[in-house]
Order: C-alpha cells, then sequence, then structure tokens
C-alpha cells in the first residue's frame, strides 16, 4: 500500500486550520474563564501567529542567484564521461530570519532527460550563500539549465514559501576525442598495384609555404617557424601546399542492430570524432556519412568551420537507424571520389562489410574497416586476419586508448 504524503500546499492549509482553531479556543478561554493562563496563553499564540504570517514576507521572493561552470581542467570545452562543478552565489534580500534554504536546481539533456540537483544553504548574517554541487559523468548532448527553485520553512515546518530565478544557461558536451599523433598506413604509400601512389601524391609537399600551423609532435626542425614561435613563445611549424589534397570519408553505422550495447556506439562516435579532429589537424578534407532516422551527408572539405559542422553533428548522433551501411551507400554516389580514404565505422563483420570494402576498392578508393567493439573475442582477431589478406586498412579497438596505438603502431596490411 502506497503511504500518502502532503504536498507542501496541503501541509499549509492544516497548520492553519489548526492554528486558527487553536487561536479561537484561547480567544474564547480568555473571555470566559480570563486570568494569567489564558491571557499568556493567548499572547503567546498571538505571536506565534504574526511570525508565521510574516514569514511570507521572508524575500525568497525576491532571492538573487548567478550561476558559475567550472570544469576539472579549467578548459571551457566539454567532453563525454566529463563531470563538472556548478556554483550557484545566493542572496535573499530582507530581515526576516530564514533558519535554512533549500534550492533545487535542474539540467535538461536535449528536450528529453532531465537532471534534478537539490540540497540545503545557510545563510550568512549578509543573507547570502553558495549551494555547490558537481554532476555525475556527462553524456555528450546538449545541456540546458533555466531556472533555479528556492524554499524556505519556518523554524516549525509549518509553512513552506518560495520563490524562483530564471538563469538561463546553455552548454554543449562534445564527443570524447583522443589525440592521434600518427597514422602509419595512412602517411605511407601503399604497396602492390591496387592503389598505385594515391596516397604518395596526397601527402607529396611542394616547396611554396601556405601558412603556418601548430607545432605536432615529430616535425623535422626544418619545419620549424622559427620567427613565429619566438614571437608567440609556442612552438610553429610551416604549412607547405601539397600536390594533390587528402580527401577522408568518415561512415558511421547507426544502425540499432548493429550495436550490442549503447557503450559500443559512444566507443564508435568517438573513434569518428577523433578521426575528424587527426584530419582537421593535418589539412586533410574530411567528409562524413551517418544515417538513422535522419541521414546526414557532408561532402569533403577543409577548414575549421568544416571540423565544427561535423563535430556539431556527432553531438547529437544515435543508434536509432534501421537500413545497412549497403543500402545508405547506395545513394550518396557523389560522396565518393577516386583517391578518397573511405573509413568505415562499425563493429558488424562478415560478408557484407566485405563487400562494401571491395565495392570502394573498385572505385579506386583506400577503403578501412574501424571495428569499434567494447568486447573483444577470436572472431574479431580472426576477421582482421582476413581484411589484412586481402589488402584492406583494419582496426578493432576495445576502448578510445587503443586507437592511437593501433593507428600509428598498424601491421603491414598487404
Amino acid at each position: 500500500m502506497k503511504r500518502f504524503t502532503p504536498s507542501a500546499t496541503q501541509k499549509s492549509r492544516q497548520a492553519t486550520l489548526i492554528l486558527g482553531f487553536l487561536l479561537v479556543m484561547s480567544f474564547l478561554f480568555i473571555l470566559f474563564q480570563g486570568g494569567k493562563l489564558a491571557s499568556m496563553l493567548f499572547v503567546i499564540l498571538s505571536l506565534l501567529t504574526v511570525y508565521l504570517v510574516l514569514g511570507k514576507w521572508s524575500g525568497i521572493r525576491q532571492a538573487e542567484a548567478h550561476r558559475e561552470i567550472m570544469t576539472a581542467d579549467g578548459t571551457e570545452r566539454i567532453q563525454a564521461g566529463q563531470s563538472i562543478q556548478i556554483k550557484l552565489r545566493i542572496h535573499v534580500p530582507g530581515v526576516w530570519p530564514i533558519p535554512y534554504l533549500l534550492v533545487k536546481d535542474e539540467m535538461i539533456r536535449g528536450n528529453k532527460e532531465k537532471m534534478g540537483m537539490k540540497g540545503s544553504v545557510v545563510l550568512n548574517w549578509m543573507r547570502k550563500g553558495e549551494f555547490v554541487y558537481k554532476t555525475p559523468p556527462l553524456r555528450r548532448g546538449h545541456y540546458s539549465m533555466k531556472k533555479a527553485e528556492f524554499a524556505t520553512e519556518d523554524v516549525f515546518g509549518l509553512y513552506e514559501h518560495t520563490g524562483t530565478v530564471d538563469l538561463p544557461y546553455s552548454f554543449v558536451v562534445h564527443p570524447q576525442t583522443i589525440e592521434i599523433r600518427n597514422w602509419a598506413q595512412f602517411s605511407h604509400s601503399p604497396r602492390g598495384s591496387r592503389h598505385h601512389s594515391v596516397t604518395a601524391r596526397m601527402q607529396r609537399e611542394t616547396t611554396q609555404i601556405n601558412g603556418v600551423r601548430e607545432y605536432i609532435h615529430g616535425d623535422r626542425l626544418s619545419r620549424i617557424h622559427w620567427n613565429a614561435t619566438a614571437r608567440t613563445g609556442n612552438w610553429r611549424s610551416k604549412e607547405f601546399e601539397r600536390e594533390t589534397l587528402p580527401k577522408m570519408v568518415i561512415i558511421i553505422d547507426r544502425a540499432r542492430s548493429s550495436y550490442r550495447a549503447q557503450a559500443d556506439f559512444e566507443l564508435a562516435v568517438s573513434a569518428a570524432a577523433s578521426l575528424l579532429q587527426f584530419g582537421a589537424q593535418r589539412n586533410i578534407a574530411v567528409g562524413l556519412l551517418s544515417s538513422g532516422k535522419d541521414t546526414y551527408m557532408a561532402l569533403p572539405k577543409t577548414g575549421t568551420r568544416q571540423a565544427e559542422i561535423l563535430m556539431d553533428h556527432l553531438v547529437e548522433v544515435e543508434a536509432d537507424g534501421s537500413r545497412t551501411l549497403q543500402q545508405v551507400i547506395s545513394n550518396t554516389k557523389e560522396l565518393f571520389s577516386p583517391g578518397t580514404l573511405v573509413i568505415f565505422v562499425t563493429p558488424r563483420r562478415g560478408t557484407d562489410t566485405l563487400a562494401l570494402l571491395h565495392s570502394a576498392e573498385k572505385q579506386r578508393m583506400l577503403a578501412c574497416h574501424l571495428c569499434a567493439e567494447s568486447i573483444k573475442d577470436a572472431s574479431t582477431d580472426r576477421w582482421m586476419r582476413e581484411i589484412h589478406k586481402q589488402g584492406f586498412m583494419g582496426y578493432a579497438i576495445q576502448s578510445l586508448t587503443d586507437l592511437p596505438a593501433a593507428l600509428g603502431g598498424a601491421q603491414p596490411y598487404a
């Protein structure tokens, strides 16, 4: 049987009836009986009534607040899996005593998931206080915070007075990424007659300087731009024009049936975001294809703006599709061109995935399968050996930290 718990309004109504009854009875007592006892009882109940009534003007309705968001590392960029610390600075105007303040703050992910934080604050003599709390690890997505709610009670807990403060704030939790310093097979020309020297032409640079970029670990001393380094205080390297602009297309499998757990899909999204970051840092034209309830396609382009647009899409993607990759790709032929590196990010293995790799090869593209699956078994190793034997790039990762080692220490595949 469910226990009945009265609401704050019901408790206040009950307290008003009881207090009114006692006040009337004490008045009748002093009216018909008289004496010191009756007078003292009436005075005490009258003072109690005045105290409870004046609590309505405690200033809680005019409460002021300011919200501060702090990350653990002090940066503004928040990645999935991180917790943030939120501080509410509160000031309640007025002079009427407030024993304590109840605080409720709410965070909304997208338009669905709500996360409420509750606590209490004891105000100082200036009627100011701070409510600090830490969120659990956040999922990627867009978050919004609208209003903070405050409540206080009298010392007897009979009446509750509330107030709200509008504090609109929004922030984005980006997919978790990891730095990829080197991709061995992408940086060197594949051997054999399949791919000729496409990658070599893409990576070959002219002697024409195209600008200055951040120093990347492994850059030769001859590439360092000493004047820019001395001027900024940070290492800078020369950027040279390339003979052919390299292109990369990342294809994310968003079919619900492809993933055994939500963690596997989050791993796939984080791996795709890391590859996107790798391409943006090296001036590679990056495109993206993902198809769930809605299909999103972006042609390969370079530039910071392109990377931001693609990353914004990865913030919101979900494994909500029903179509296979073969069905998705059949309607997006314009996304592919000879020499493009096509990366299939999917845990699916077998003849269907092998057919995708061969189809890309026939169109003179470089095909790569990134198998993102948190649980590794013997079939995964057999699958990797099979696609390596047939001359395709293939990597299996169980966590995001495996990605740099898999790409940087890649085994020969041909």
